[in-house]
């Protein structure tokens, strides 16, 4: 069993990753914003911490990581506005990334997104800009860092209801449902192989375990 620090604790994909976490043992505590919603992630099995991680400095952010194993970075400011965009997406995953090392929490799983990267090719006009590059700084910092890391990038998020089944082969973008990238969380986090490896996926017929296997 594992202490996991979820941030982000009350996205759509981190409610649906919290019960499986908690039905594979771990003990999760989970970073939320909005004290009124502890009540729903406290129902998902996980335990709700209420921070404000745009404010956390990074020897705060070591604080509320002591005593975590692993940790998932599902947190992202939601885009409209760039300059909090930067401050969540890339500022304050960076400063995540660093003080788990500090703290000894050597394993971190990012959610990011298919095609992050330097080379996302995401136009300067488009809204997208600001959480395209903000995701590619935290990821190549993540990947340059001495954390057990996974980068996980799904494609565009649907409602669907889950299917067990993914498609890591895929060259272009599709979709996959928020369902089944929150088992790909929880699957990660129980499988070594997965360290050191960006996983891009689509939904697909491949069962998600297998899929993810090195």
């Amino acid at each position: 069993m594992a202490h996991v620090l979820l941030i982000g604790g009350h996205g759509k994909v981190a409610l649906l990753a919290e019960p499986l976490l908690v039905a594979s043992g771990h003990e999760v505590t989970a970073v939320i914003r909005n004290p009124s919603h502890e009540a729903e992630v406290a129902a998902t099995g996980a335990t709700p911490l209420v921070a404000d991680i745009e404010a956390l400095d990074t020897a705060q952010f070591t604080q509320l990581m002591d005593g975590a194993d692993v940790v998932i970075w599902s947190a992202g400011a939601g885009g409209g506005d760039p300059r909090r965009t930067y401050a969540v997406d890339r500022d304050a995953a960076i400063r995540s990334m660093d003080a788990a090392l500090a703290a000894g929490a050597r394993r971190y799983v990012m959610v990011s997104y298919f095609g992050a990267g330097p080379d996302h090719g995401v136009d300067p006009d488009n809204s997208f800009f600001a959480y395209a590059e903000a995701k590619a700084a935290a990821d190549v910092h993540l990947a340059a860092s001495a954390l057990e890391w996974t980068i996980l990038a799904p494609s565009a998020l649907t409602l669907d209801a889950p299917t067990g089944r993914i498609d890591t082969a895929a060259e272009t973008s599709g979709s996959v449902s928020r369902a089944d990238v929150a088992a790909v969380v929880a699957a990660s986090v129980d499988d070594d192989s997965t360290i050191g490896r960006t996983i891009s996926f689509n939904s697909g017929d491949v069962p998600i375990a297998e899929a993810i296997r090195a």
